[in-house]
């Protein structure tokens, strides 16, 4: 029996401009649509042309790394950072990755997780920190010195500062005030030149308390989408979520299925699989709420939640 085939089995059928002119009228009322992280192949023929990455005629993943953030700027306004979750960049690290894109690109950036991870992981990349407490936790100190003093000079191209909690077991904290009593003064201290959010892995964290100490300092809570987090749109008819003048959403992957399951299903992520249709009729909920009330929104896109980033984007994008 013929397959019949999908979108994006015809790069051609991708309307790359059409995407890159919406989510500009988009952009022109502070609503900001973006992917997490950029640098796959599988978005070649669809963001990325292949001729502009070739060496003696062939495809170059180095020239493509180093060089796809400037095509991905015209198509996108903002990106998400997930890479400096796992280190405190360089100086050289910020001018390298800054400068190899227009200065109009927006970025959303992870707070690292020296800053964020309360009892380490038991796993081999921690090494002999496995299993012991971080005494960086929520250390303010540490986080401007290490982290914002460094990001300085580049404060104007940084929409939000994303402060991702993974999901806390009973030894970091045994419920939800006792974690909002270590993250309520470490976000008094913060500098308020900058924006920040909050993303949360624990469910019943979601209280009334955690969202009145964020919308006590003007953070954002992050409506994220997550194995074994509420649907984004319960999420988002919850009293008292909207935390500040900003909204920020990660739609990274469906309720109930594991990262590395959608990591196996999706890859190369070259196109939508598996149509989520909660998550995007929420992400068009946002924008709508957000254009109403006259806020800022950055929005966000992971491969793991449909298979196919831009695609997904696309889909909210033409809608919106």
């Amino acid at each position: 029996m013929q397959q019949s085939l999908s979108l994006f089995d015809d790069p051609a059928g991708f309307d790359r401009d059409g995407l890159a002119a919406r989510l500009a009228r988009l952009r022109e009322s502070n609503v900001w649509l973006g992917t997490s992280s950029w640098k796959y192949e599988g978005w070649l023929d669809q963001i990325y042309t292949r001729d502009r990455y070739l060496t003696r005629g062939r495809f170059s993943q180095k020239r493509f790394e180093a060089e796809c953030l400037a095509e991905y700027a015209e198509v996108f306004p903002i990106v998400c950072g997930d890479f400096s979750f796992y280190q405190f960049p360089t100086p050289e690290f910020w001018h390298k990755m800054f400068a190899s894109a227009p200065p109009s690109l927006q970025f959303a950036l992870k707070v690292p997780e020296e800053i964020t991870v309360n009892v380490w992981p038991r796993h081999a990349r921690y090494g002999p920190r496995a299993g012991l407490r971080n005494e960086a936790f929520l250390n303010a100190d540490a986080f401007r010195g290490a982290f914002l003093d460094v990001l300085a000079p580049y404060r104007e191209r940084v929409a939000v500062l994303i402060f991702e909690f993974g999901a806390f077991g009973y030894k970091s904290f045994e419920h939800a005030g006792e974690f909002l009593n270590a993250l309520k003064p470490f976000l008094a201290s913060l500098p308020k030149e900058w924006r920040y959010a909050v993303e949360v892995r624990n469910e019943d964290y979601l209280v009334p308390a955690y969202f009145d100490a964020l919308g006590e300092q003007g953070v954002a809570h992050v409506f994220n989408a997550w194995a074994r987090m509420p649907e984004l749109g319960a999420q988002i008819a919850m009293p008292g979520a909207f935390t500040a003048d900003f909204v920020v959403s990660r739609a990274l992957l469906r309720k109930g299925r594991a990262y590395e399951d959608a990591v196996a299903k999706f890859s190369p992520y070259s196109e939508v699989k598996d149509k989520n249709d909660d998550a995007r009729e929420a992400l068009r909920a946002m924008i709508a709420r957000a254009q109403k009330e006259r806020r800022s929104a950055y929005l966000f896109v992971n491969n793991r939640l449909e298979g196919n980033a831009p695609g997904t984007i696309e889909a909210v994008a033409g809608d919106a």
